[in-house]
């Protein structure tokens, strides 16, 4: 087993270098140190010079971080770090050891490993429910791990609770949510290479204590195994060496219940090799039972023959039945072809009366429009002949006064004579202001009539409209009411009393007052286009015969008003649906009526069949598909008619649109259809009050024009009263005792000027009487077209009355030819089912005899001629058996002791395989194991020798000397340094070092380990705290050069220290924290660079 650390493809490449070859050795064991050869020195640290210096690293490094509410800080971050080196600096308290521990954490380590508590809750910043980290790794290039879901980037997010628990949420480079499992997690890690329980990838200061600031070589040689995973792979080593020890005790143990099965067989062996055999009563058994095996198929053959002979007999009688069927069939199409012409007559007579039917609408609406306008023509007439009639009595009473006036012979005074003439005048000028009035007013009451008689027709209509709303409105309030009701009850789909009427049923079928329970209402999963072909049937009940027809009906008496009950039909019950295949209508493309319904009752499907004939019926989706199906070409054999997926019907010349837009009954989606009728009983809400509002508005207009109207009339009368007082006064002036004289001349011009109004009024009655009878001889022409239209329409209503009546009568021809066909057609479909029942019998005595042959030909291959009878052969094997009995009660069961035998043998030969193959494996283990510790002995020898060459060449870049001892068989590290020249001093011991010169070295050990490891990026916490300014630049200068080597790896790196030294470069970053304050919840950083890398 190789470590995860080792298993990534650079270390492989490493490996596999053209320059690196390890020298053979013959043997490997367990050595106290492994010193380098000259050769492998010179290899090596031309190895560790070549600087690599590839690309930014594409895959597993930490692009940014994100906490909050962890630990003590509300909220850190983001924090975007660089591809190669980045420095996090800052005081104690700002947040550095936080960003390594949400770094742990985050991707998945344990709270133990952090060293900061044991329970993940104690990250959960205090007076907080949860906390959150979000890490950002980088994923380009051919590594990349699925780069089509992730993209470039993957966003770890990890939300903690208090109570401890964690869940994460693994997001594409968009945000998009990929994956929540822990598995696709490890997936990514191990994809990556990333160990975030590995010190060489994330060194804390509590592990950094516990193993290199400790003074046991021990620990150290534990750090060096647990930073290598060489600890994990012994760990695996060790298990299996285990395993092997088990199995191995277990194998002595099989070897030991070997031997007892073996004994166990040999016993049983030898006590069948002592059994005795009865021979010859067995040999006799056994002719007796080939004797019973023919006998037994000479009985079966006996039985066949019977059999044989009636199917022969009944399919004689076949041709009779196909005659009858024939012979009514022929009737069947010649009624129908007789239906179908009288039905394509009146189709014809309904086509003319549609095509007469908008004619007379539009003559009848012209009719009502002359005639308006020929009553206003005639009005008028009307009011200029009453103003001749008073203009010409008005000359007549000026003639007789002239004439009065002359003939008087007393002459009155000059001055009373001009008062009286100048006072009637005045009354005459008032009689004319007040004659005008009256005639202003009639034609204003004349307007308020006509205003009247067109909103009273306005309000007609708009009265049936409302009616006909309401009704709509009731229909869809029930409609809505019964698909409420019936999700609980889908029955009262069907009608508010099914449920009810079912029950009664239900109790009247108990008590026996049924021969056969009725079968209803006829359910089915229904569209549009089902719906509207079996209409009122899906409502229908069946019944056997009519003493249950009149039962039912008495029952649906109780519950539905007279004419309103669901239908009846009555037709025997069976349990097959009909065979129907030689007259239904097959469609590759569409399916029949009866194929698309599923019908589980087999009564109701056959009612279907016979009041419908659903067989013939396609249903086509597509109004286009089904006149093509239908009209374009000849319609498929045996289909009728179609309809399509919005319930319209079409046949091979006709097509009728449906009224209904949705299915009534049992549509799949009840929600969907109460929210349907809902909106629709809303419109119609709507609807009624905007026509009830429009209705209050014209009885208000109508209200308002009658009072006008009533005024009017008020205002005449005392228009009349007044004319009639003035005329009055001017007769009484006129006529005064004292005769007084009136200046005949001024009467004399009232009468010319009266005579001028007369021949004005005559010469305008004269032109519209010309129009009066025009428009009257208009109104006479359109009225005669208007009869002459609906003359036509009764003489069609009258020619379609007979024709309605024949195709009646040959609708009753139809079926009652189709009651006949149906009857010798369930004659035929019995008998044949009879002869079916026949065959199947005799098909199941010829399997049988065949199973017997078979039978007896497995017992005696030759067949024999048995004279005796099954009986007295079963009889004789009987007595024989009881023989042979008792010989084995007597002596033992011979088979049993056969299967005891075999059982052994078989038990031993299978513990024995067992042995054998566990033997081999141990074996196989053995070689395998040898093999497998020498390479790891390599293996580690390798990982050893690189680090001490690591080690020794980065003590040398401060002139120091020393070197890393390995005791592989006491598990012990130690490591000695000298400063200074090698030559000048011996090497001490690190406990003999200052502080910086431990710290220093402390270093090139974990630089050593660095470049022995892979791992995409490296986390170090506070490696100079110890350190003085010297020891820390070198150790910083070592870093930064094995940084620059390594470009493809990611260094992050933690300390107090300001870093203000550092040379200026882009592949440098510094996250500098501020120091922590009050309240604060958010730490910035500044970079000391402005100048980024492209990601």
């Amino acid at each position: 087993m190789q470590p995860k650390v080792l298993m990534g493809k650079r270390k492989e490449e490493r490996f596999s270098k053209p320059g690196y070859h390890k020298r053979p050795r013959q043997e490997y064991a367990d050595e106290s140190d492994d010193e380098l050869d000259e050769e492998e020195r010179s290899q090596l640290q031309s190895d560790s010079n070549s600087s690599s210096q590839s690309t930014s690293g594409e895959v597993g490094i930490i692009e940014s971080i994100q906490l909050k509410n962890f630990m003590c800080h509300s909220m850190l971050g983001p924090f975007r770090f660089g591809s190669n080196v980045n420095f996090v600096v800052g005081n104690n308290g700002s947040g550095k050891s936080a960003v390594l521990t949400a770094l742990i954490v985050g991707l998945g380590g344990k709270a133990t490993t952090t060293n900061r508590g044991s329970s993940l809750k104690v990250f959960v910043k205090d007076g907080q429910t949860s906390a959150d980290v979000s890490i950002t790794l980088r994923n380009q290039g051919k590594d990349a791990y699925k780069p089509d879901e992730y993209g470039n980037s993957i966003i770890v997010n990890q939300h903690i609770s208090m109570d401890g628990s964690r869940n994460y949420k693994l997001k594409s480079e968009t945000g998009m949510l990929i994956s929540s499992k822990k598995d696709e997690l490890t997936a990514i890690l191990d994809h990556f290479n990333i160990q975030v329980d590995n010190p060489v990838s994330v060194l804390t200061q509590e592990m950094s204590k516990h193993f290199l600031q400790s003074k046991n070589e021990g620990d150290k040689y534990k750090f060096f195994m647990k930073a290598t995973q060489l600890e994990q792979m012994k760990a695996d080593y060790s298990y299996i060496m285990e395993t092997k020890a088990r199995t191995h005790d277990q194998i002595e143990q099989g070897v030991g219940l070997l031997q007892e099965l073996r004994q166990h067989y040999l016993e049983k062996e030898e006590r069948y090799k002592s059994i005795a055999f009865v021979s010859e009563m067995q040999s006799n058994l056994e002719d007796l039972k080939h004797k019973m095996a023919w006998a037994v198929v000479n009985e079966t053959e006996k039985e066949i023959k019977p059999i044989k002979d009636n199917i022969n007999i009944g399919e004689g009688r076949n041709e009779k039945y196909d005659q009858k069927l024939m012979e009514w069939q022929v009737k069947v199409n010649e009624a129908e072809e007789k239906y179908k012409a009288i039905q394509d007559k009146l189709e014809k007579i309904s086509e003319d009366a549609q095509a007469l039917q908008p004619q007379c609408v539009h003559l009848k609406a012209d009719v009502q429009a002359k005639r308006k306008a020929y009553n206003e023509a005639e009005a008028h007439y009307n009011r200029s002949r009453t103003e001749l009639k008073r203009l010409e009595k008005d000359d007549e009473l000026l003639r007789k006064r002239i004439e009065e006036l002359k003939n008087s012979a007393d002459q009155i005074s000059e001055p009373e004579k001009l008062e009286r003439q100048k006072k009637v005048a005045s009354l005459k000028d008032q009689l004319k202001s007040v004659r005008d009035q009256e005639v202003m007013m009639v034609q204003e009451m004349d307007q308020f009539q006509q205003a009247i008689y067109k909103d009273k027709e306005e309000y007609a209509r708009l009265k049936r409209e409302e009616l006909d709303v309401k009704q709509a409105l009731d229909t869809k309030q029930r409609q809505l009411k019964e698909l409420k009701d019936s999700k609980t009850n889908r029955l009262k789909r069907f009608g508010q009393h099914v449920p009810v009427l079912l029950e009664a049923i239900e109790d009247a079928c108990r008590q026996g007052h049924f021969k056969h329970k009725p079968i209803g209402p006829l359910d089915a999963e229904l569209t549009l286009a089902v719906e509207a072909c079996l209409k009122s049937l899906l409502q229908a009940f069946c019944c056997d015969n009519h003493h249950d027809e009149r039962t039912l009906q008495t029952l649906m008496s109780k519950f539905y008003p007279t004419g309103y009950r669901p239908q009846i039909i009555v037709s025997r019950f069976q349990n097959k649906v009909y065979d129907v295949r030689h007259r239904a209508v097959y469609h590759p493309k569409f399916p029949s009526v009866l194929t698309a319904l599923e019908i589980d009752n087999a009564v109701a499907a056959n009612c279907l069949i016979d009041m419908r004939g659903i067989e013939t019926v396609l249903l086509i989706k597509s109004n286009r598909e089904a006149r093509e199906v239908m009209q374009s070409n000849r319609p498929p054999k045996n289909c009728r008619e179609a309809f399509t997926a919005e319930g319209d019907q079409v046949f091979e010349r006709r097509y009728y649109s449906s009224d209904n837009t949705r299915p009534k009954f049992l549509s799949k989606d009840v929600e969907a259809e109460i929210s349907h009728l809902q909106k629709e009983v809303e419109n119609k809400m709507a609807q009624l009050s905007t026509s009830q509002q429009h209705l209050q508005t014209i009885a208000n207009e109508i209200r308002q024009n009658e009072e006008l109207i009533n005024k009017c009339r008020r205002q005449e009368k005392e228009l009349q009263i007044k004319i009639r007082r003035i005329n009055t006064e001017i007769t009484d002036l006129e006529n005064v005792e004292e005769h007084q004289s009136v200046d005949i001349s001024t009467l004399e011009d009232e009468a010319q000027e009266n005579k001028n109004k007369m021949e004005s009024v005559k010469r305008d009655m004269q032109q519209q009487r010309g129009i009066l009878e025009e428009l009257k001889n208009i109104l006479r022409v359109a009225e005669h077209k208007l009869e002459e239209i609906k003359e036509k329409l009764h003489q069609v209503e009258e020619i379609a009355s007979p024709v309605k009546d024949e195709l009646n009568q040959a609708d009753s021809e139809v079926e009652k030819s189709k009651h006949h066909w149906k009857h010798y057609e369930e004659r035929q479909r019995e008998h044949l089912a009879s002869i079916k029942k026949l065959k199947d019998e005799l098909a199941a005595k010829e399997k049988e005899l065949k199973e017997k042959i078979a039978q007896a030909t497995q017992i005696c291959p030759q067949r024999i001629e048995v004279n005796r009878t099954v009986k007295s052969l079963d009889t004789e094997m009987n007595r024989l058996r009881d023989k042979i009995n008792s010989e084995r009660d007597h002596h033992g069961n011979r088979e049993e002791i056969i299967k005891q035998l075999l059982e052994a043998k078989e038990k031993y030969q299978d513990a024995e395989g067992k042995v054998k193959n566990l033997k081999k494996f141990i074996k196989l283990l053995d070689q395998i194991m040898t093999e497998r510790y020498k390479t790891y002995q390599q293996f580690r020898r390798c990982l050893t020798l690189r680090c001490k060459l690591y080690f020794d060449f980065l003590l040398r870049q401060r002139s120091y000397s020393g070197k890393i001892s390995f005791d592989h068989k006491n598990e012990t590290l130690s490591i000695t340094v000298q400063p200074g020249d090698v030559n000048k001093a011996a090497l001490n011991d690190m406990r003999s070092l200052s502080g910086g010169e431990r710290s220093f070295s402390t270093v090139c050990f974990i630089l050593s380990l660095w470049s022995i490891a892979e791992s995409p990026f490296r986390c170090l916490d506070e490696f100079d705290v110890y350190m003085d300014m010297v020891n820390r630049r070198i150790s910083m200068d070592m870093m930064l050069k094995m940084a620059d080597s390594q470009r493809h790896r990611q260094f992050i790196l933690l300390t107090p220290q300001s870093m203000s030294s550092l040379p200026t470069s882009n592949l440098i970053r510094i996250l500098r924290m501020p120091d922590p304050e009050r309240g604060q919840t958010k730490l910035n950083f500044q970079r000391r660079h402005q100048e980024e890398e492209e990601d």
